[in-house]
């Protein structure tokens, strides 16, 4: 079993205060606030962002491993997660994610390209976790 640690802290009240994270393993650090995820103020990242980056990398790998599973050669996979944040009646909350990918795949015509890109979408076990939301998905073969 692989375990994986980060870490959290906010200073202040909601509209002022400010928040940082540490991703335990590697170190990095990042900061979060009010104006970077209910505005448009991005000099910081927000736990949205942070969600995204988490839901493109482990897409990004389930493809590329299900790909060489069905015998294809991927030479780079590149997905990008835009992941929206609403105010719903019951209160904020993500309500839908949209993985755009692009691949350079070996071997590969676009229809088989699509099926693994779809099953890849909902297997990889950051899709499994955010089972909640909307996922949808673009993807695209490049050559």
């Amino acid at each position: 079993m692989s375990k994986h640690f980060a870490n959290a802290r906010w200073e202040g009240n909601l509209p002022k205060g400010n928040g940082k994270f540490t991703l335990k393993t590697s170190g990095y650090e990042g900061a979060y606030s009010f104006p970077s995820r209910f505005e448009n103020d991005k000099q910081k990242s927000s736990p949205e962002e942070l969600i995204g980056a988490a839901h493109a990398a482990c897409f990004s790998m389930a493809f590329a491993n299900s790909l060489d599973q069905a015998g294809f050669k991927p030479v780079s996979i590149e997905t990008e997660a835009e992941v929206t944040l609403d105010k719903t009646d019951a209160g904020f909350a993500i309500t839908e994610i949209l993985l755009k990918t692009k691949g350079k795949v070996e071997g590969v015509d676009k229809d088989k390209f699509l099926e693994i890109a779809g099953d890849a979408k909902k297997n990889c076990p950051v899709s499994k976790a955010l089972e909640a939301v909307k996922i949808n998905l673009e993807a695209e073969l490049v050559s």
